[in-house]
Formats: C-alpha cells, structure tokens, sequence
C-alpha cells in the first residue's frame, strides 16, 4: 500500500529508517552545519519515497532541534520520464537502459559542499543509485553522499522483479486501489497516476465510479503537471478522465427551475 499512496506507511517507514539511520550516523549528522535531503528523482508527481523523505526529515529535524543544531535543508533532482514501462519488472541492466534515457537536472549550486542525504525506499540492483551518482560528476558536485534505503535485496540470485510482487501485493485491480484511494492517508504518487493511466477504458470508468470528484480532478492535475498528456500511452486515459470531468461540471453547473404556484 506504500508504493500506492499510502501516507501512514510512509510515516511508519520514515521512524523506523530515522531509528537506525541516527543510530550509526548520529556523529555525522552533528558534526555538520550544512545538511540536505534529496529523495529520489522526479518532476511534478512525487515518488512514494518523496513522502518518505518527508516524513524522514520530520524525525532528523526534531533531533537537531534537541542538539541546539540547524534543520535540514531540501532540494530535488528534476528528472523529465520518457517511458511507460513498468520499472520494477525489470533486470539492473534493462534498468539501466531505461532510466539513462531520461534527462535529469540538480542545483549544483545549492548543495555542493554540503552533507547530501539521498533517500529512497528500497535498493533492488542499485540502477538508480548508479544514476545519482552519474549525475554528481555530470555537474562536479563536491560534498559528503550517504545513500539511504528503508530496504534492500541483498540475494543477488534473487531476480530484481521481486520488487513487483511486493509493490503490487496489495493492489491486484480497481477495488484494491481504490480501497487506498479512498483512505484518509492517501496522496497521489507516480506509481498510482501512472498505473490509473494504463488502465483500460472500462476499468478506468469503473474506477471513477468508485472514487470521489476532487481526487479525479486533483489526477487530471497531476497528470497534465507531469506532461503525461502528450505521451502516447496515457493520451487516452487523460482526455476520458477530462471529459468525465466536464461531464460532471456541466451536471453541477447546470439550472434547475421548478414552477411555484400561490
């Protein structure tokens, strides 16, 4: 449910990362003025792990604050998608070959010569980790790195793929997802815009039937935000999910005069 949205597993995630991350690091991040957080590359539409990183920060800043100590600061790496493919299906070098197909941008400026925090959920072949690192150099970033996971696959005979089973253990079709959509924790990540987007036409009316108009109009946002709308594979979902909602504004908008007689 994480993977899908799921804010508290976000927040449960996040304490148990700050428990043994301040347990091995604690003299690092105090000897330090000058630390930033980067979660993992994205554009408009956060990453589960940007919530995370959220949460993660939350817990570091209020161990600064007891140590008398400045707050972390935030920065990101701007990453433009060019694929639909599903990431988590594949090997490290078809990784690889997908993501470096990207383009991506970080404020050299910003954080160089700082204590950078690169924080994502799990390292499965360590294929964005390479990327980060690739994009340091690019722009001759100095500074101290720590990579960060809340997991990682450490049997290295274990296919990569595994991380589809457990990305997609609870979310299985439209019911289960919209079970999560329809939490209070819930918040649009990529992983949920781009899987609504490949739905098919049936499953995607179904699924509007089962979700409230706000989050229709916040997806529509998002997914034009992320210029989802002008990649082949999501054109479709985007322009059904746009009528829906003019459908629905026009039945909202629309007068109603009823004849009063006295």
């Amino acid at each position: 449910m994480f993977k899908f949205g799921d804010s508290d597993m976000a927040q449960k995630f996040a304490g148990e990362l700050f428990e043994g991350f301040i347990e091995q690091y604690k003299d690092l991040i105090l000897s330090h003025d000058e630390i930033v957080i980067l979660p993992s590359p994205y554009h408009s539409i956060p990453t589960a792990s940007n919530y995370l990183s959220l949460y993660f920060k939350t817990k570091i800043n209020a161990f600064l604050f007891q140590h008398n100590r400045k707050a972390l600061s935030e920065s990101k790496i701007y990453r433009n998608q060019t694929y639909t493919t599903d990431y988590g299906s594949l090997d490290y070098s078809e990784r690889i070959k997908l993501i470096e197909n990207d383009t991506y941008y970080i404020d050299r400026n910003y954080i160089n010569g700082k204590l950078c925090l690169f924080l994502d959920d799990v390292k499965i072949t360590g294929s964005h980790e390479h990327i980060v690192k690739k994009i340091l150099k690019q722009y001759d970033v100095q500074g101290n790195f720590v990579f960060m996971y809340y997991a990682e696959l450490i049997n290295k005979d274990i296919h990569p793929n595994i991380e589809n089973y457990y990305n997609y253990f609870f979310v299985k079709d439209i019911q289960s997802l919209s079970t999560v959509i329809n939490a209070a924790s819930f918040v649009f990540n990529t992983r949920t815009v781009k899987y609504i987007l490949k739905l098919e036409t049936e499953g995607l009316t179904a699924l509007m039937q089962m979700i409230a108009p706000k989050k229709i109009v916040q997806l529509f946002d998002l997914a034009v935000s992320n210029n989802y709308h002008i990649i082949g594979d999501y054109k479709k979902n985007i322009d059904h999910i746009n009528q829906h909602i003019t459908n629905k504004k026009n039945l909202n908008y629309g007068y109603q005069f009823t004849e009063r007689t006295t």
